[in-house]
């Protein structure tokens, strides 16, 4: 973990009083004892309105809105929306939790979970907060115009906030495929960030389009997805991507992976 945020300050949103200790507990077991918590999604607002945490850690369901409802109306408020949230569920079906992954979080935790999950999505969480404070990086930031392509405003603006954490500042951005082609046929980009699952023209249908019809056909792609089904994997890389990072991304891959993408282009 960053030694920077061993301890950082944790907004917990669990309606059960119980299960609201076990999991402060699990927190306070790896050495984090600054938790506050809350028991519904507007109080939850409301005391991050009034003292900002460095994470917030979620229920699914809640008893005024979701979580997938929490994270989204965090993603809206310019003081909330770089805000690491990590999810606590046992929810397992796809329809429930993909739009929660698409929303931009750092972690999914299922209910229970172990230790061993719960170090893997803090050290996931605090790179992510540790970027904030990354001035040296492999390639030129601060020279890039990186195209976001998703469908999900929330996702994009999460996506944007992790990039501009790493110096990036120049960003269009398009909720399809199909828009990310129209751009594409104007502007020159440095880097394309897409999501896989699009209406329109999905990510794979992009890729293949960019490597065999633009004219910035050796533009890096990087695909941050929720899709886990291995032969659709393999057609995006068949078709071309530079890189495919899961959703909930780490950021410390989503950095390694630009480092690499990028430091030739220099």
């Amino acid at each position: 973990m960053s030694s920077l945020f061993a301890d950082p300050s944790i907004l917990l949103v669990e309606p059960s009083a119980m299960q609201a200790k076990v999991v402060s507990k699990a927190f306070r077991e790896l050495g984090m004892d600054r938790i506050r918590t809350a028991e519904n999604g507007w109080g939850a607002l409301a005391e991050m309105r009034e003292v900002r945490p460095e994470v917030v850690v979620s229920a699914l369901y809640l008893p005024d809105m979701s979580g997938l409802d929490l994270v989204l109306a965090m993603r809206e408020e310019t003081d909330l929306a770089g805000i690491p949230f990590i999810l606590v569920s046992s929810e397992t079906r796809p329809q429930a939790l993909d739009p929660v992954r698409q929303a931009g979080i750092c972690g999914l935790l299922p209910k229970p979970f172990t230790t061993a999950q719960l170090r893997k999505v803090l050290d996931t969480t605090l790179d992510f907060l540790a970027l904030e404070h990354t001035t040296s990086i492999d390639f030129r930031a601060e020279e890039l115009k990186v195209l976001l392509v998703d469908d999900s405003g929330s996702a994009r603006r999460f996506m944007r906030r992790m990039l501009e954490n790493l110096g990036i500042t120049n960003f269009i951005e398009a909720e399809n495929g199909r828009k990310a082609v129209e751009l594409l046929a104007g502007t020159m980009v440095d880097l394309v960030v897409t999501d896989y699952n699009m209406p329109e023209m999905d990510g794979q249908a992009l890729v293949q389009h960019i490597r065999q019809h633009s004219w910035q056909k050796d533009v890096p792609i990087l695909m941050v997805t929720s899709e886990a089904d291995a032969s659709r994997l393999a057609a995006v890389e068949a078709a071309g991507v530079s890189g495919i990072c899961d959703k909930p991304f780490e950021a410390s891959v989503v950095s390694d992976l630009l480092g690499r993408l990028l430091a030739n282009r220099e």
